[in-house]
């Protein structure tokens, strides 16, 4: 399929939007066979499926666990973990396992597809990927196990902590119950497993490879040291908000117990930042906390990781020209680094796509939704940050709100600049003009 494309001289964002294009379709289709579901399913509603599943987002327009059978649930279980890894992490090892040769049209399309700048080590770097990602699972789904086995039977509690270990992991927030997560907001294991592993899945391949290769702080890459710093303080301060904001609250933290208040506000605190899972009813929660959610569900986790939005190290990136600037400063220095201004140029030129796509989404789904503002505002951020947190809008849509909420996890998942860069036309000329000021502010 990689061959076809090339032939059709295919730049490599425009290889990977088509490839990953063909797998959710592949996956709708595999998604209608009779012995995937219960009671059968639409094409739209398995492209819809396939599409979140494939863009590791989690919305879902019917129950996962009651409308699909298990050959379907694995269906959706493979689209996880070829959406949160790379098609190209895959394709890699297939051609490892055949013994072909990886040439460099694959090695530079691996490097698109894992987000990574530089071309050197990228066969290694893929190898390291599916090794850790394996592991790491494995030994989530091993505690999952634990702690469900004794409660469900041992063959549903070990399927099930398969399936939540790899949909937390990616990013997805795929769950086999209608509740989601919420019969476990008090349990610290569950609680612990879940969150550390969307936590880990969010930080970034290149992060936990340099975290591993590297034992002290200072010798860290700026990429790992900021995602460490910037990961703790938002969730942090996220967390205290939640826990704040929905104290009293009847409908969510207000019923519950203190510890069961202070793992639940942990958990939604952290889960916003593209894992879709809930431990609580997000349609009860105070309009500030749900504000807040959609404000962590547009930053998203780390660039090259399982998770979406416009990336921590963007906001982070604009963020310090904003307070270089203010400071007068000509430079962005951060850790004895400076970032060069082509990093926040790109970080601008990311966020306003992706300011851009969300604003002509919640336009149209106004239109065609008769649902509340903040609900429309809430899916939209939700699907564009590959998150799958919902207020209950999804199943609800009408088929024009579902193809636009497909359009917008696909987006999300590729990238905004990605998808714009497959069809923006390629200068190859460049002309130079004369440079001349405009007033601003």
């Amino acid at each position: 399929m990689l061959n076809r494309l090339k032939v059709m001289n295919l730049s490599p964002p425009q290889i990977i939007t088509s490839v990953y294009f063909l797998i959710i379709l592949i996956g709708a289709l595999l998604l209608m066979l009779p012995f995937s579901t219960t009671h059968g399913i639409s094409f739209l509603n398995a492209l819809f499926t396939s599409t979140s599943a494939m863009t590791v987002t989690g919305l879902a327009v019917v129950d996962t666990g009651e409308a699909f059978t298990y050959f379907g649930q694995i269906v959706i279980l493979l689209l996880i973990q070829t959406g949160g890894l790379g098609i190209m992490v895959f394709a890699v090892f297939i051609f490892i396992l055949l013994g072909r040769k990886i040439g460099l049209k694959q090695r530079i399309l691996m490097q698109q597809s894992i987000n990574q700048t530089e071309l050197g080590g990228i066969i290694y770097l893929a190898r390291r990927l599916l090794t850790y990602s394996l592991i790491i699972e494995s030994i989530g789904a091993f505690f999952l196990a634990l702690r469900w086995g004794p409660t469900m039977g041992w063959g549903n509690g070990i399927y099930n902590a398969i399936f939540h270990s790899i949909s937390a992991f990616n990013n997805a927030g795929f769950s086999t119950w209608s509740d989601n997560l919420t019969k476990f907001v008090g349990d610290p294991t569950v609680n612990i497993v879940i969150s550390l592993l969307y936590i880990i899945g969010g930080l970034g391949f290149t992060v936990l490879i340099d975290l591993w290769t590297k034992k002290r702080f200072k010798d860290l890459s700026l990429q790992t040291k900021l995602m460490l710093i910037g990961t703790l303080v938002i969730n942090v301060i996220s967390v205290l908000l939640i826990f704040i904001m929905e104290y009293h609250n009847p409908n969510t933290l207000g019923k519950l117990t203190l510890p069961e208040k202070i793992w639940a506000a942990y958990f939604q605190g952290t889960v916003p930042r593209t894992a879709g899972f809930n431990t609580i009813d997000i349609g009860s929660m105070h309009p500030s906390s749900l504000f807040l959610m959609c404000l962590l569900m547009f930053v998203g986790s780390g660039s090259g990781s399982t998770g979406g939005g416009i990336k921590l190290t963007t906001f982070i990136a604009i963020l310090l020209c904003v307070l270089s600037f203010l400071r007068g400063k000509s430079e962005i220095v951060v850790f004895k680094r400076s970032i060069p201004p082509s990093i926040v140029i790109r970080s601008l030129v990311v966020s306003f796509l992706a300011f851009l796509l969300i604003f002509v989404a919640v336009f149209i789904l106004n239109i065609t939704e008769k649902a509340p503002f903040i609900e429309i505002l809430y899916e939209t951020i939700s699907a564009f940050g590959t998150v799958g947190l919902t207020m209950g809008l999804t199943s609800h849509l009408s088929w024009i709100g579902r193809i636009v909420i497909i359009l917008v996890m696909f987006v999300g998942k590729i990238g905004p600049l990605t998808l714009a860069i497959s069809f923006a036309k390629q200068n190859d000329a460049p002309i130079r003009y004369p440079k001349e000021n405009i007033l601003t502010g």
